[in-house]
């Protein structure tokens, strides 16, 4: 049984990570010829501010390019 997590940014629509899981799971489905019945997948929303960059957070990075930096 395929168990796929996905890490993002919060704030895709609903509709965006229902389309998501389900391109995902026709992905691995065609890939792994296995039953779309048996794949999962599990989509894990982040925080700007919990996820970093480079040292600096998503959060900050947004911020500072919206000042022009």
């Amino acid at each position: 049984m395929p168990f796929i997590q996905i890490n993002i940014i919060k704030g895709r629509s609903p509709e965006m990570k229902e389309k998501l899981i389900k391109e995902v799971t026709n992905t691995v489905s065609d890939v792994l010829e296995a039953p779309i019945e048996s794949i999962r997948v599990l989509i894990n929303e982040m925080e700007p501010a919990h996820w970093g960059i480079a040292g600096v957070s998503v959060k900050q990075r947004k911020e500072n390019s919206q000042r022009g930096e």
